[in-house]
């Protein structure tokens, strides 16, 4: 079969044969239709995620873990957790039976491959639980992930979104989406400082923050009371670390200021996910929720693997 092959940490899949898959016990060999490719998969291939141990146990390796195919009968199925090392951007893959899951009629299989990034947009709800009426701050707003969390903030019935960039473009962009107020992160650290106290209002309730590092350094900075008036809840919701892997935490920013730093995955558990998953397919069914898509082929794997033109579109791979 034709794959995209990655022959060392770090490098960028080619498009070259690889071994068809062979069906262990309890698998189904699927014939994939289309894949998302996300960040999460470029920093596993990096070595520069906490997954890269498992995926990069064997090298050469297919990069990525779940996407939409056919099983022999037509049946069309979302499919992940394969067995390394095999991926999903390859014509073929063996997957657990048990982890195939029969889509949507009605649904094209490219934005069906990219629903994982609308999941976890919710967080805001499942893990920030956002009430109607609150204010939303999302950290990252110009990428794909951060576009849908402002998207589904207003589906939600926030009051209020403030949502952070780097490009003033971009930024210009997601007051169109929905967002009442945007902050340009790529200003000296006092500017950065000030827009975040400016832009707080009766407080951030929920932040989404796909950036950590430098700017979210500044937000915890900028969540610290000036009294000793006891602060509302901010629940902040760790979900990427585009702009770093680290960053300090005063102890002021935790004390009386209210804030609540949980991870993405707080409130899942796979009833959660289902009602997750239900209700952002009846928001895409309906037109009121849309992911913007970059479909190429799997023989451009390389050219399109070191892109950076794609604007907040998600990548998809088509074999």
């Amino acid at each position: 079969m034709k794959a995209a092959v990655v022959h060392e940490v770090g490098g960028v899949p080619r498009y070259e044969d690889f071994p068809d898959p062979v069906p262990r016990e309890g698998e189904v060999v699927v014939r994939v239709r289309a894949v998302a490719v996300e960040n999460v998969d470029r920093a596993i291939v990096a070595g520069q995620h906490y997954a890269a141990a498992r995926y990069l146990t064997e090298l050469p390796m297919i990069p990525t873990f779940d996407g939409v195919g056919e099983l022999a009968d037509g049946t069309l199925v979302t499919f992940g957790d394969l067995r390394p090392p095999y991926g999903a951007l390859a014509e073929l893959c063996a997957v657990d039976a048990r982890l195939t899951r029969p889509i949507p009629a009605g649904i094209d299989p490219a934005v069906l491959s990219a629903l994982s990034s609308a999941v976890t947009a919710m967080s805001i709800r499942t893990a920030g639980e956002l009430d109607r009426g609150q204010t939303v701050l999302v950290q990252g707003g110009t990428g794909v992930a951060g576009r849908l969390t402002i998207k589904i903030a207003r589906l939600l019935g926030a009051g209020r979104i403030v949502a952070t960039g780097r490009d003033d473009d971009q930024l210009r962009e997601l007051r169109e989406l929905g967002a009442d107020t945007v902050i340009n992160t790529a200003v000296p650290d006092d500017d950065l400082l000030r827009a975040y106290r400016g832009a707080l209002g009766d407080g951030y309730h929920v932040i989404a923050d796909y950036l950590w590092g430098r700017p979210t350094g500044l937000l915890l900075r900028a969540l610290i009371p000036e009294t000793f008036a006891l602060g509302q809840r901010t629940r902040l919701i760790q979900i990427g670390e585009l702009a770093g892997a680290e960053v300090a935490l005063p102890a002021a920013s935790l004390r009386t200021s209210g804030l609540q730093i949980v991870g993405a995955a707080t409130g899942f558990d796979a009833d959660t996910f289902a009602a997750v998953y239900e209700q952002v397919l009846s928001w895409i069914r309906a037109g009121e929720l849309t992911i913007e898509l970059e479909t190429v082929p799997l023989r451009d794997i390389e050219a399109a693997w070191c892109r950076t033109d794609l604007r907040g579109r998600r990548l998809v791979v088509t074999p």
